[in-house]
């Protein structure tokens, strides 16, 4: 009976330390187990080159081709940023984006009318740009052009408008 009551101290006493030993390190890792399982980033986007720091600038998030670069209905995330009338510049950033491919579209909304005007033959009349800087053509940039991969914490990527 004594060796019996022995066994059961001993192995309720292991059982216990090894509880707590599971516990300290799942309280220790869970921060790290979070942030792989939410792989949340952050990007950063630098608009430069604005003609003058009237209106704001908008910018468009967007996952896939579709809508891109005009349609911000379909983007994933819009957002507009003031215009430093110093550098001619201005930052956005989107938070919590999971790793993945995106492309990114930005305007000059000069008159706040929260479009981007063309002229009659479509021709825009503010400036507006997209990641990668795709060069200048007939006809907006293709996803395909802008897209990049988002991974990590953090990422920052520079615009720049052309007019």
């Amino acid at each position: 009976m004594i060796r019996k009551d022995l066994s059961t101290r001993r192995f309720l006493g292991v059982a216990a330390l090894s509880a707590g030993l599971f516990l300290v390190l799942a309280f220790r890792l869970s921060p790290l187990l979070e942030a792989q399982s939410t792989g949340t980033s952050t990007l950063t986007v630098h608009v430069t080159g604005s003609r003058n720091a009237k209106g704001k600038i908008r910018a468009a998030l967007f996952r896939g081709a579709e809508g891109f670069p005009n349609d911000a209905s379909k983007a994933i995330h819009t957002q507009a940023a003031d215009i430093d009338p110093q550098t001619l510049s201005a930052q956005i950033v989107f938070t919590d984006l999971p790793a993945g491919v995106y492309a990114v579209s930005v305007f000059h909304d000069e008159n706040m009318n929260q479009k981007l005007d063309k002229n009659f033959v479509g021709v825009p009349k503010e400036g507006y740009g997209a990641s990668n800087n795709p060069k200048k053509k007939m006809g907006p940039p293709s996803f395909e052009e802008a897209k990049f991969q988002l991974s990590g914490t953090e990422q920052s990527l520079e615009i720049k408008l052309m007019y």
